[in-house]
């Protein structure tokens, strides 16, 4: 689905000369083809959905890290252009859950796999990768997981 979907928006751009929205859409498919030669060394027929979501979720803070760095260097219009291409990748993101619903699921994943402290923090991390790949910035869970096991 979300591959039809890249490349569907590919072809929508292109036809409308929208070449912000085509080089950031070749970006992604570009490391979607990345993630797919890696996952056949491993075995595997392509890369999932949920491994694509985590490639977006990195291109994103990649993105962020690059605004923060023009804007102290007084480079406006690059920081606009790396905003713009944030926008795009979103558009391939589910919902990002809230800090409470993020709290909800850590929660739910501690007592399903019966978490009992910091040495099961790795199960949980992976338990909510798996689950909620995309929806969840597992910079701050990572916290948020200490927090609640600790």
């Amino acid at each position: 689905m979300l591959r039809e979907n890249l490349q569907n928006t590919l072809k929508e751009a292109m036809k409308a000369k929208d070449m912000n929205t085509v080089s950031a859409v070749r970006l992604i498919i570009a490391g979607m083809k990345e993630k797919d030669v890696t996952a056949r060394g491993a075995g595997k027929e392509c890369a999932s959905d949920a491994d694509l979501l985590a490639m977006m979720q990195t291109m994103i803070k990649q993105r962020n890290e690059s605004i923060k760095i023009y804007n102290e260097g007084g480079r406006p219009e690059l920081a606009a252009k790396e905003q713009a291409e944030i926008a795009v990748i979103e558009r391939f993101m589910p919902k990002q859950l809230s800090e409470e619903e993020t709290k909800a699921a850590i929660n739910g994943i501690i007592a399903k796999i019966g978490a009992q402290g910091m040495k099961d923090m790795g199960k949980v991390m992976a338990e909510l990768k798996s689950a909620y790949a995309g929806q969840v910035d597992m910079g701050k869970a990572s916290g948020l997981i200490k927090s609640l096991l600790g």
